[in-house]
């Protein structure tokens, strides 16, 4: 019986995928040849290619560009403060609106800038926020 379940094990977790593995390994090698990888270690590679999934969110405050606003301003004072309560999902949760993404490129918040911008509309009780995740820009209404 061992041995059956052994031989299934194998089966189910190696060779019924080994054909379709074989492909994609094929075909991601043909675009990112493996001579270019083995310079990572495989932590640093995996940040390279999904992203950070960690981050300093007093060095994204940091690098904000204010359009305008600026950071002394009411509203930006009453947006960082709720920010800073949200729990962590809903900051991620945030990332992904503001950018499509809720993880960073491999270069880190150092290298990560954004623009809270002033809609400057007519009745901004009436507006919600909004994001141009192209450009990185969060239109925060007063």
């Amino acid at each position: 019986r061992k041995e059956y379940v052994d031989l299934y094990v194998n089966y189910k977790f190696n060779k019924s995928v080994q054909k379709p593995f074989e492909d994609f390994m094929q075909g991601f090698l043909r675009g990112c040849p493996a001579r270019n990888w083995k310079m990572f270690f495989p932590e640093e590679l995996q940040i390279l290619l999904q992203g950070h999934t960690t981050f300093d969110w007093h060095l994204l405050e940091k690098n904000v560009i204010y359009r305008q606003y600026t950071k002394l301003d009411q509203t930006i004072r009453n947006f960082w403060t709720v920010f800073y309560k949200l729990p962590e999902e809903k900051k991620k949760m945030f990332l992904a609106f503001l950018s499509g993404s809720d993880r960073i490129s491999g270069y880190g918040l150092e290298c990560f800038r954004f623009w809270i911008a002033d809609p400057q509309v007519e009745n901004p009780d009436e507006s919600l926020p909004r994001a141009n995740t192209c450009h990185l820009i969060l239109f925060l209404p007063r």
